[in-house]
């Protein structure tokens, strides 16, 4: 037997097998890493997602979002018109006076030359008399002129007969001496005085002819002046009746009577403005237009009403060129019959054609017009997460749609509401709900 005793069994420790690893927290190293790291993702979210100061996030329901589409358009003008009279005659105090009688009412039709009311003016009324009387005292002075002339004419031509009758008797008086003489039987200071008496009244008939003559001519004159300033007067007197006459109020022209509301004993200035006659059964329409159209709406172009179930022809016949609030006016004239029952101030809408239907590129017409001036629009990312600022080329409007010339392609889709707040960016963010 083994003498040498045994130890007890140690356990097994593993420890020829395993390593014992110890275990380390982060260094601060990595953790400063890490932290760089973040930040920098935090920031490219941020300045990903974030709105820019040229950009803005906008609701998309607040938005009016259109579709470009190729279409036919119409170049009309849709307008507003008031209706007025064809023809308006005003009606003035040619001379100032007191109202002596009324004898229409305001509203009534009158006819041409009737009576509308007296007025008395007894300034007006001396003064012509006292015209009168000196047109009178001036013609009748130059109606004696022109006897006195009408006798010296006479007297003349009773001058120059007598001297011819006196030449005559002269000559046939000579011509018998003359015989008797040549033969011895007239005594020769006889023929000799009857020679003197010959050349006598040959001179004095050459005188009488020259003076015939030159009363004539300045009678002739004379009697010109005279007639011409008879006129002249006669015409003044003719004016100052037709004033004195003129305190009778009438109507220039038939039609309907307005603005007439004189009472008798009132008293009314030279040149008062007392009413005015509209023309009967004749309107026309006069409209105002955006100044945008001032180039293109001309003399001649036709619109169109409608009224009562029907559809009535107008044409333009005069275009006012100043610009008030915006706007310039134009008239419009019936072509052919009018509606009936139309009343002054009436107001109608008339579409006012501008040129012939034309294939075009169309975006509906929107108030966003009103902030780009139709050089800009936003566009709509495919996607409808955005809308970009593009510029474009917009050409004709009408109620209804706009002309695109340039800057849009068909299936695009656009913003037409208006671009308030946000017209000065450049991109928009549609949040969608």
């Amino acid at each position: 037997m083994n003498s040498e005793a045994k130890s007890p069994r140690e356990p097994v420790s593993g420890g020829a097998m395993d390593k014992v690893v110890e275990r380390r927290g982060l260094t601060n190293r990595m953790k400063a890493g890490i932290a760089a790291g973040a930040i920098a993702v935090a920031g490219i979210a941020f300045y990903s997602y974030a709105p820019s100061s040229n950009s803005q996030t906008v609701a998309a329901e607040r938005l009016t979002i259109s579709t470009v589409e190729k279409g036919t358009f119409d170049d009309f003008l849709p307008l507003r018109a008031r209706v007025t009279p064809l023809l308006t005659v005003y009606l003035d105090s040619v001379e100032g006076g007191r109202v002596e009688q009324v004898l229409v009412e305001d509203g009534a039709s009158v006819q041409k030359g009737q009576l509308l009311a007296v007025l008395s003016n007894a300034e007006l009324q001396l003064s012509v008399l006292a015209r009168q009387t000196e047109v009178t005292q001036q013609i009748n002075s130059l109606r004696s002129q022109e006897l006195a002339l009408a006798q010296t004419r006479l007297a003349d031509e009773r001058g120059l007969y007598e001297a011819r009758a006196a030449l005559d008797k002269s000559e046939r008086q000579f011509a018998r001496e003359k015989a008797l003489a040549e033969r011895g039987f007239m005594a020769r200071k006889q023929f000799e005085d009857t020679r003197a008496d010959l050349e006598f009244n040959r001179g004095r008939y050459a005188v009488q002819q020259r003076t015939r003559a030159t009363d004539e001519r300045l009678q002739t004159s004379q009697l010109s002046q005279l007639r011409e300033a008879a006129q002249s007067m006669n015409a003044g007197l003719a004016l100052a009746r037709a004033n004195l006459d003129s305190l009778n109020l009438r109507a220039p022209v038939s039609g309907q009577l307005s603005g007439f509301s004189i009472q008798v004993g009132q008293s009314l200035n030279r040149g008062e403005r007392v009413g005015q006659i509209d023309s009967p059964g004749s309107n026309k329409l006069i409209a105002g237009v955006d100044e945008f159209y001032l180039g293109r709406v001309q003399v001649g172009q036709k619109a169109v009403i409608d009224q009562g179930g029907k559809t009535y022809q107008m044409k333009v016949t005069k275009i006012y060129p100043q610009v008030r609030n915006g706007q310039f006016e134009v008239d419009l004239q019936f072509v052919g019959g009018e509606p009936q029952g139309l009343q002054r101030g009436q107001t109608l809408q008339a579409k006012l054609t501008l040129g012939d239907p034309a294939p075009a590129l169309l975006i509906p017409n929107g108030s966003f017009y009103n902030d780009t001036g139709g050089a800009w629009v936003f566009v709509v990312t495919p996607d409808g997460s955005e809308a970009v600022k593009r510029q474009v080329r917009l050409g004709r409007r009408n109620a209804d749609y706009i002309e695109v010339l340039d800057g849009l392609q068909p299936g695009e889709k656009v913003l037409t509401s208006p671009y308030t707040g946000f017209a000065d960016k450049d991109r928009l963010d549609l949040q969608k709900q």
